[in-house]
């Protein structure tokens, strides 16, 4: 789920996106995968909370991106933020295919080390640097890919 924006570009009331799950849930749905494409968890709050009021896995999402401000201690932040709300696992989502194998082993390595959760690795294979990244993150413990 795109959280506070569920399947469109737009937010929706909280109202909506609890009965969105709830449907999805009730149709079959019970791992959801929720993001927001700016990185800030309170888009992805009520999304989260409603995918665990109704019995389902509640993933949180760091979007990996790159720039002065994408630091190491920013996903921690992250990270721990999505933790606060009550997930139940992390993904690392390289929705660009922009990980290096270095940082993904930095980044699961330093998640792993400070946080007790479980953690995914999505990578999008565009650059070419893909199942490198998802190599270097098993080593780091990474849970799933």
């Amino acid at each position: 789920l795109r959280g506070q924006n569920l399947l469109g570009y737009r937010h929706y009331a909280d109202d909506v996106v609890e009965r969105f799950v709830e449907r999805a849930v009730k149709n079959g749905m019970d791992v959801f995968r929720v993001f927001d494409a700016m990185n800030d968890p309170r888009n992805m709050k009520a999304a989260l909370q409603a995918v665990r009021s109704h019995g389902a896995h509640a993933q949180g999402t760091l979007s990996y991106t790159t720039s002065p401000a994408h630091t190491l201690q920013t996903w921690l932040d992250l990270t721990e933020q999505l933790l606060e709300t009550g997930v139940d696992s992390i993904a690392i989502k390289d929705m660009s295919g922009i990980l290096t194998p270095m940082a993904a082993y930095e980044l699961v390595s330093e998640i792993k080390k400070r946080f007790e959760v479980r953690l995914h690795l999505h990578c999008h294979a565009t650059t070419g640097m893909a199942e490198m990244a998802l190599l270097k993150a098993i080593e780091a413990g990474v849970d799933g890919v």
